[in-house]
């Protein structure tokens, strides 16, 4: 398999794979949310490796290039949305699921003049990232289960997502979300 570790980097930030280094597994477990998401945080923790090993997923990791800290880690896999067109018709999209997409609070608070930092990421690397894949297998959409919180739907908004109408939202709610994102919006981009 060939390295794409290093695909991605800025002057100051670098993409890795999950495995890349060998520190990474003590960034791993110093990771915190420092929120509500406890889920995210355990996923990374206790899940991440063997989604991996199964290729259900693939995690990386964004760290500061000159600090090594662990910034924010983010996870994809493939995916397909199905969605509801017409009374009982449905129609898919080939897409790639943002599953899991947190920053860590370590170094926020190491950083505090730091802000924007989970857009930043988002365009300067998950983006460019599900581009890159859509140029090669034909994905024409990425989405991502948000969790219910007023400021967190009008971020995702921000970063260019959209909710579905709510006949619609309801249909993927019923058919395809995953137990694991529960109680989680569905939102999405078309490439």
């Amino acid at each position: 398999m060939e390295d794409y570790s290093r695909l991605f980097e800025d002057d100051d930030f670098v993409v890795e794979h999950l495995f890349a280094s060998p520190e990474n597994e003590k960034l791993i477990q110093d990771f915190s949310v420092g929120n509500d998401a406890m889920g995210l945080e355990l996923f990374l923790k206790t899940v991440a490796a063997q989604e991996e090993k199964e290729k259900q997923t693939r995690t990386y990791l964004i760290k500061d290039r000159y600090t090594g800290e662990l910034a924010c880690y983010f996870s994809v896999r493939t995916g397909l949305i199905t969605l509801q067109v017409e009374g009982d018709s449905f129609d898919s999209l080939s897409a790639i699921e943002l599953s899991n997409f947190a920053m860590n609070q370590k170094y926020k608070e190491n950083h505090p003049n730091a802000r924007r930092l989970g857009f930043y990421f988002f365009k300067r690397f998950i983006l460019p990232l599900a581009n890159f894949v859509s140029e090669y297998i034909g994905v024409s959409t990425l989405y991502i289960y948000a969790l219910p919180e007023d400021r967190l739907i009008d971020h995702y908004k921000k970063m260019g997502f959209s909710r579905l109408p709510e006949d619609q939202e309801k249909f993927v709610q019923n058919h395809v979300k995953p137990k694991y994102d529960e109680g989680c919006i569905f939102m999405y981009q078309i490439l």
